[in-house]
């Protein structure tokens, strides 16, 4: 069983920066593939950005040349710097990890961007 724990959301003026985190316990293999998505109130959630072990991360279209996925397989950590935030990225965040034997999900953090 993995548990994910993510971090780092809140609240930001548009334009602003947050980074968030999320630590996986338990075994993750490095060829897991690691993403985020995120749920905004009554809409469906969305892929925001993944990465997998040695590849180039994916990215959704509303948020190319903003936001910046990246893990550190030793830690177990998946990031997300999101820059220039706009009021339409105001989101439960969650991370996700997917393999032949995982599929987790973390509790989310709210991120609120206002304008």
């Amino acid at each position: 069983q993995v548990q994910l724990v993510e971090s780092g959301g809140g609240l930001v003026q548009s334009g602003g920066s947050l980074r968030l985190s999320c630590a996986a316990s338990g075994a993750v293999f490095s060829s897991a593939i690691m993403s985020w998505f995120r749920q905004a109130p009554g809409k469906q959630r969305e892929l925001v950005a993944r990465i997998r072990s040695g590849g180039s991360p994916d990215y959704a279209d509303s948020v190319k040349g903003r936001f910046t996925i990246s893990r550190d397989n030793v830690k177990n950590t998946v990031y997300l710097q999101m820059n220039s935030l706009k009021p339409e990225d105001t989101a439960v965040y969650y991370c996700n990890v997917l393999s032949t034997a995982i599929n987790s999900w973390g509790q989310g953090t709210q991120v609120t961007v206002s304008s």
